[in-house]
């Protein structure tokens, strides 16, 4: 398998120059690529091949006015057609959304395979630089002196901070013991999870907390100049600010997902359509905060590494509005209501930890009668549940009343 480690990188100043330069080689190259491909579907209604881009870039350096294409390392410049290749192979496969032309103002990044860098004693030297580049090992159980790593990624961010990740092959890990546990999750904004246990992960709502400090760089940034030096300064102490949440979440999600995949077997979640929900603006923002998709993406590679199963049912499933004792299905249910009492045998139900245990009860069954669900690692969209509800096993909605 595949194991990567980012760490810290200090260039310096002719190192920063020729990966500057680099940057904007793969830059251009992605950008040209990609308005080609614009020009040859409108024209023709034909797709660009990959040997069709390949000798499209030697072309494009036999070019006068891109004659600097040359001066740097030709292997991140191959990398990135080859990275536009797959990003459309998974476009049109529906797995991700259709590739954007790369600014000068986002995150740089440039690939270098094994011909392009060399790994020696722990020091690390790159196609067209002199000196090895400076980093900073933080994983002291591995012996950074005999990394043989398979790619290598340099990439600056938009705050300045550089760094370098090794792409390592490793071996299969060792799977967890068995817990004996199944757990359902529900997901929501007020608590970022409850669990079908009862348990409860509070929200911390990263972006709500420093949206004040956020608000007064961009502020400040918005009134300098274009172009002049202190619009740069603003603009990088508004990039760390943004890097300092960014780190704050990706740390609580990494702390939640373990949890989770340590103490269960089986984990059951909701396939929620999150791009469709932050198009409501009144709570975009904390569900674009709360980083769901980044969750439910750390959990299905934790739980195939670990040996868990993790089951995705129907977003469709009314979780909320069935009665996890008896199966009764509620016509309505505001979101304002957040106990309800079952109208057919008088449970009282918490709505949140009520759609988790439905959730597990859904996954549950649909796992031991073999229906279609989604398991991790397989890319396959499938349901778990109906979407029309209608009298089936224990955990599935039943209507009542005749209906």
């Amino acid at each position: 398998m595949r194991t990567a480690y980012r760490c810290r990188a200090y260039p310096n100043q002719a190192q920063q120059q020729v990966l500057a330069r680099t940057f904007g080689c793969v830059r251009v190259v992605w950008n040209r690529t990609l308005a080609e491909r614009h020009r040859l579907y409108h024209a023709e209604g034909k797709s660009l091949s990959y040997a069709a881009s390949d000798a499209a870039l030697t072309a494009m350096k036999k070019d006068p006015e891109l004659v600097f294409l040359s001066e740097v390392s030709s292997v991140p410049l191959q990398q990135a057609l080859r990275h536009q290749h797959k990003a459309f192979s998974a476009f049109f496969a529906r797995r991700a959304r259709y590739p954007r032309f790369k600014s000068c103002r986002s995150r740089q990044s440039a690939h270098y395979t094994r011909s392009a860098f060399t790994m020696r004693g722990g020091k690390l030297r790159l196609a067209k630089t002199s000196a090895p580049l400076r980093f900073v090992w933080s994983w002291p159980d591995v012996d950074v002196t005999i990394l043989n790593p398979a790619m290598v990624v340099v990439s600056r961010e938009p705050d300045g901070r550089w760094y370098v990740t090794f792409t390592i092959d490793t071996a299969d890990p060792d799977l967890l013991p068995d817990a004996g546990h199944a757990v359902g999750v529900d997901l929501g904004v007020k608590d970022f999870a409850v669990t079908s246990d009862g348990e409860r992960i509070t929200n911390p709502r990263h972006m709500e907390r420093k949206a004040r400090n956020l608000a007064r760089y961009q502020r400040r940034m918005a009134r300098c100049r274009r172009g002049s030096a202190n619009r740069g300064k603003a603009k990088a102490k508004a990039a760390r600010a943004h890097r300092k949440v960014r780190n704050a979440r990706r740390d609580f999600l990494h702390r939640a997902s373990t949890r989770l995949v340590r103490s269960a077997d089986m984990i059951v979640i909701e396939d929620l359509a999150v791009k469709n929900m932050v198009r409501n603006r009144h709570l975009a923002r904390v569900i674009a905060d709360c980083g769901w998709g980044e969750f439910r993406r750390q959990l299905e590679y934790k739980c195939e590494r670990a040996g868990r199963e993790l089951i995705v049912v129907d977003r469709w499933y009314p979780s909320s509005k069935t009665c996890s004792a008896c199966g009764h299905l509620l016509a309505e249910l505001s979101l304002s209501n957040r106990h309800w009492t079952c109208p057919s045998c008088g449970s009282r139900h918490d709505r949140d930890i009520n759609a988790a245990k439905n959730i597990l009860a859904a996954g549950l069954a649909a796992s031991a009668c073999g229906a279609d669900v989604r398991h991790s690692g397989s890319s396959r969209v499938r349901s778990a549940v109906k979407q029309e509800p209608r009298p089936v096993t224990a955990g599935i909605p039943v209507l009542q009343g005749g209906e």
